[in-house]
């Protein structure tokens, strides 16, 4: 999963204001390619589902690191704008969507007993990388450059991530029918009947379009309160711990409690780190809703993580992951452009903060009212 940054608007927003400058565009035009490239890359999370389900996590997943490195690789070396969309495109669909899923579907695959535990050990596993990451990142883009950062992270997916998940991944978990059962689950044309998957599939897509624009011009939200750009540094480490919290804290609520009040509960974290986002006026302020955005996106994520294996099975799970995973790219596509969309009708980022702000609350709701359906073994 962490191999996913590349592909993932926290990604690309540490190398946004260098690559701007580098191809001389405008934040709007950059959130127009950003969201083509996000809603045509989302397809990969709709075709990777299946090969994933006939072929197994081993061939998938050294097949969809290898290609993501390489286009990496071929990113560093763009010239024009032209190749740049085409870049950006190819690691959204191989890095927020395939990659991503094929990550979810093997610990869905092979934890069968104790899934909330799991998805909760994964997820802050996930967040240490990714904690790890981001400096790193940021701090080769600062001294080397975007294009050097870029190359070497494509390098380490083609010569390290891909030949490790050939040599340690096996196609299918040896003891998978002993642990379930065998394969049943919904089939994914069933579960998404249900009323509980698009409660779960939209607010994890609510918090992807509110993450992603947010982390694409963060530092740029931040600059518009008067904070300097060490600060957004400082943010992105705050919400990586905070969200290694959220973990912790998500893996264990969900084994005492329903799912559906759990994200009532994660969203209204997200809809309250909104409202203060306006409003922030100093560091205690910004490091605060820093604490809050990375709490709520910390129980997403383990809820994100649980909810498909658990009450859905394992018979489509790819198919039923990459269909939400697909949603959640969409989203993630439009939360940049609708910030851009704002900033240059109004002259700033507050409204759209009011308005998403409103969206999510009304998104906790429905995830406090809506039943769940019976487990795939008692269906």
């Amino acid at each position: 999963m962490v191999g996913t940054l590349p592909g993932r608007t926290q990604g690309l927003g540490l190398i946004t204001e260098p690559l701007l400058a580098d191809f001389q565009l405008d934040r709007l035009t950059y959130a127009q390619l950003n969201l083509w490239a996000t809603i045509i890359g989302s397809a990969g999370a709709l075709g990777i589902g299946r090969l994933i389900d006939r072929a197994g996590s081993r061939v998938a997943l050294t097949l969809v690191a290898s290609l993501l490195g390489l286009v990496c690789v071929g990113m560093s070396l763009a010239s024009s704008f032209a190749m740049l969309a085409v870049a950006v495109t190819l690691t959204r669909a191989l890095g927020q969507s395939a990659l991503s899923v094929v990550s979810l579907a093997m610990v869905g695959h092979w934890f069968a007993r104790r899934i909330d535990s799991a998805m909760a050990i994964y997820s802050i596993v996930m967040s240490i990388g990714f904690m790890a990451a981001f400096p790193v990142v940021g701090a080769t883009v600062q001294r080397a450059g975007w294009r050097s950062a870029w190359l070497a992270i494509g390098l380490a997916l083609v010569f390290a991530l891909a030949p490790l998940g050939w040599l340690v991944v096996r196609r299918h978990p040896e003891n998978v029918a002993e642990e379930t059962g065998g394969t049943d689950g919904y089939a994914w044309t069933d579960a998404i009947r249900t009323p509980a998957f698009w409660v779960f599939a939209i607010g994890a897509a609510l918090y992807g379009l509110v993450a992603s624009g947010i982390g694409l011009f963060n530092e740029s939200i931040l600059a518009e309160r008067g904070f300097r750009p060490e600060v957004y540094y400082n943010t992105l480490a705050v919400t990586a711990i905070t969200a290694l919290a959220g973990n912790f804290a998500g893996g264990w609520l969900a084994e005492r409690m329903p799912l559906g009040r759990l994200m009532a509960i994660a969203l209204a974290v997200l809809a309250a780190g909104l409202i203060v986002l306006p409003h922030l006026t100093s560091l205690t302020h910004v490091m605060a809703w820093a604490t809050l955005m990375g709490l709520g996106g910390g129980l997403v994520m383990v809820l994100f993580f649980t909810v498909w294996p658990r009450v859905y099975g394992r018979r489509h799970l790819g198919r039923i992951q990459g269909i939400a995973q697909a949603l959640t790219v969409l989203a993630s596509a439009i939360g940049p452009l609708l910030l851009a969309w704002c900033v240059d009708a109004t002259g700033s980022y507050a409204v759209m903060f009011r308005v998403l702000a409103a969206v999510v609350a009304i998104a906790a709701l429905a995830a406090a009212l809506t039943p769940m359906p019976a487990r795939a073994s008692e269906a």
